[in-house]
């Protein structure tokens, strides 16, 4: 009798082996396929965001320009302190559309990140105040998602000419 109950035995386990494998391995209802980001979707998004961004500083939309940022956003301005938070960058846009801008230009030159943040780097070039005054330069700009849109969380830019001296 005893040797009857060891391929029993060894016959229910490799069985409620076999059934505990096909139980985990099936997909249940609840189970989502994960979604794919898509960085040129995403690349098609931000371009059109920063082309208003953009032509919000010629136009003195303010309502865009301080609606784009993120709640806690940080603006780096060159030569300046940090802003920091949409209320602050709100005061500095404010400031910012009296330089009457003729031209603002951005070239993306970099584009990459995943789907919680976006980092476009590029070039920027300027014609602002009745001098017609011209800077160009670079920037860095980042993206996150903030209640399912893209925001810009972080801008940073410096020229690429020479200082002027106060003298």
């Amino acid at each position: 009798m005893k040797h009857i109950y060891k391929p029993c035995i060894i016959l229910l386990f490799a069985a409620l082996a076999v059934s505990c494998t096909n139980e985990n391995s099936t997909p249940k209802e609840t189970d989502k396929p994960l979604a794919v980001f898509d960085l040129n979707a995403a690349q098609k998004i931000i371009k059109e965001k920063s082309d208003k961004f953009t032509q919000s500083h010629i136009t003195r939309d303010t309502a865009y320009l301080n609606n784009i940022f993120a709640a806690d956003a940080k603006v780096f301005p060159p030569n300046a302190d940090v802003v920091i938070g949409r209320t602050a960058i709100a005061a500095v846009n404010n400031e910012w559309v009296n330089f009457d801008f003729k031209e603002f230009i951005e070239e993306s030159t970099a584009f990459y990140g995943n789907e919680e943040f976006l980092v476009d780097e590029g070039n920027y070039f300027l014609r602002f105040g009745e001098e017609d005054i011209i800077d160009k330069g670079h920037y860095i700009n980042i993206w996150k998602q903030e209640n399912g849109e893209w925001k810009m969380f972080t801008n940073m830019w410096n020229s690429s000419l020479p200082a002027t001296s106060t003298e």
